[in-house]
């Protein structure tokens, strides 16, 4: 791979990037004779009452945790002064709770790798001990608690970003900004992307399995552990380190804990990645639409480009139904029981086999198909995803990367298999990684 492959690069952090800037997809699954329907069906579907939440997402808000940042949490960690960014020396206290001893750390604002609506992140150096690091600076509101912080205060996995501390800045017009602090991957998977597309190749089948092998089991803890909902899975929202190829999901800004009967906003997910039920504006969502997300990343690392690149909502639908056929009443109702509205042109769904190259293995065809249901419902669990055999490849014994090296960890599992049938442990956990990790495999099995 060139070398080129591992530069650091700045749009690595970019979480506000949407996907409809990326390049139009270029592939189509219609002949020339049917782009008439094509345009007929868009015609007919932008009057119907397709998720009225893309109007209304500017104005309609969910609400956060309340309460401003506590006294404990403000004394010691604000910093004065920190309008500059780049070149400029941040110094903070950490530490003091619990008996533990403060410790003052201090880091330079090496460059800008993402910008936002969000805020900025950049790559900063702790200067006692070299260390590369990511802050990401947002705008804190006073009047309320940081949901990204609190959620990420509880996280930790090795297929998710780890938060190493958190600080307050002011700047001279007295605005506050909450400074999260993790750790540094210089990779995202769109500039993977990138990367091969550039080079007009498509991603080896070993790395399409060991990424979206990670990505899986970065979404079955959140899902099960944390009860976290990301929100806003696609590649610009997935790290990879070049020289290890471990994966981590990264930019909770979006992520909530969902809680049954409470509603939530349908205007969410950026656009490529966005599951049906959101579009048709459903309120009472699960993790599920994390499912679709990923679904969407496996066609795209597969097909080196987007397979649903929408240029709006009513266009977002026509693409997927491209795909996946005229959805049934039944499953318009598994998407959001509250939509009415039925008039759909009937078209009759694309055979999976023929959206892929004829080389494609069958796995990761029936895979795709597992993820990419109309009905939340049916698409399978991240933790069941782990376990099909499209990733059987990467629970052999003498597996490893094509250079030799072997794989990050795969089987060092955490809480997410409480509740996981011995069954689907036994799938999970190859007899090679069962007698390493011993007694707590046994744990896990529940035996």
């Amino acid at each position: 791979m060139p070398q080129s492959f591992f530069a650091l690069n700045p749009s690595t952090y970019s979480a506000d990037y949407y996907p409809e800037q990326q390049e139009k997809n270029s592939f189509s699954f219609l002949s020339p004779s049917a782009m008439a329907e094509d345009k007929r069906m868009k015609l007919e579907l932008s009057g119907m009452c397709i998720n009225k939440g893309e109007r209304l997402g500017f104005v309609i808000g969910e609400i956060r945790l309340s309460s401003e940042p506590s006294a404990a949490e403000m004394s010691t960690s604000v910093i004065n002064g920190n309008d500059s960014l780049t070149g400029h020396i941040i110094s903070t206290t950490i530490g003091g709770k619990n008996g533990e001893p403060k410790q003052t750390i201090s880091y330079m604002a090496e460059r800008v790798v993402g910008t936002g609506s969000f805020g900025v992140v950049f790559q900063a150096k702790c200067l006692e001990t070299g260390e590369a690091v990511a802050i990401k600076k947002v705008l804190q509101d006073r009047r309320y608690k940081n949901r990204e912080l609190q959620l990420m205060r509880v996280m930790d996995h090795p297929n998710v970003i780890s938060l190493k501390h958190c600080f307050f800045s002011t700047t001279s017009t007295d605005e506050l900004f909450l400074n999260l602090v993790m750790e540094y991957v210089p990779e995202s998977m769109y500039r993977v992307l990138k990367h091969y597309s550039n080079a007009n190749q498509r991603m080896p089948i070993i790395y399409v399995k060991l990424y979206m092998y990670q990505i899986f089991r970065g979404l079955a803890y959140i899902h099960t552990v944390p009860k976290v909902c990301h929100r806003d899975l696609k590649p610009q929202n997935i790290l990879v380190d070049p020289l290890t190829h471990q994966v981590k999901l990264c930019d909770f800004g979006s992520a909530k804990v969902l809680v049954k009967g409470e509603a939530n906003i349908s205007y969410i997910c950026s656009r490529f990645y966005r599951a049906p039920e959101l579009i048709f504006g459903a309120t009472e969502y699960t993790s599920s639409i994390d499912i679709w997300s990923a679904g969407c990343v496996l066609a795209e690392l597969l097909l080196g480009q987007p397979l649903f690149p929408g240029e709006n909502a009513v266009d977002q639908l026509v693409h997927i139904i491209k795909v996946l056929g005229t959805p049934t009443r039944e499953e318009v109702r598994c998407m959001n029981p509250s939509y009415n509205d039925f008039r759909f042109p009937q078209i009759k769904a694309h055979p999976w086999h023929k959206i892929f190259h004829k080389k494609m293995p069958p796995e990761a065809i029936d895979l795709a198909s597992r993820l990419l249901q109309y009905s939340p419902i049916l698409r399978c669990t991240a933790l069941e995803a782990c376990a099909h055999p499209f990733f059987d490849e990467l629970r052999e014994p003498n597996a490893r990367l094509p250079n030799g090296r072997p794989f990050p960890p795969l089987f060092n599992f955490k809480q997410e298999l409480s509740g996981a049938s011995p069954e689907l442990v036994n799938k999970l956990i190859p007899d090679h990684a069962k007698r390493q990790i011993g007694l707590q495999f046994a744990h896990l099995a529940g035996s």
